[in-house]
């Protein structure tokens, strides 16, 4: 099984991957959520690209992250699919 070369995206992009899941979020938002917080960690696991200084994510990874949430949810609530 081979694996897939990441696909990093900007924090536009971000949002759109974002979008396409049903969350909406402003730029803002979106900033705010790569800004790193008192302890030095971001929200999402966002790195600044060594060749051009952006913020960049891996497009699955954002998604994974989502996903993992979810799922934190529903054992909260003990839902089971």
């Amino acid at each position: 099984m081979t694996q897939e070369p990441p696909q990093y995206v900007d924090l536009e992009g971000a949002r759109l991957v974002l979008s396409e899941l049903g969350v909406e979020l402003t730029p803002r938002q979106m900033k705010r959520a790569a800004e790193k917080d008192a302890h030095g960690r971001r929200k999402l696991p966002f790195f600044i690209d060594p060749i051009d200084g952006t913020l960049k994510i891996d497009r699955a990874d954002l998604v994974r992250v989502y996903a993992a949430r979810q799922r934190e949810a529903q054992e909260i609530c003990g839902w089971t699919p």
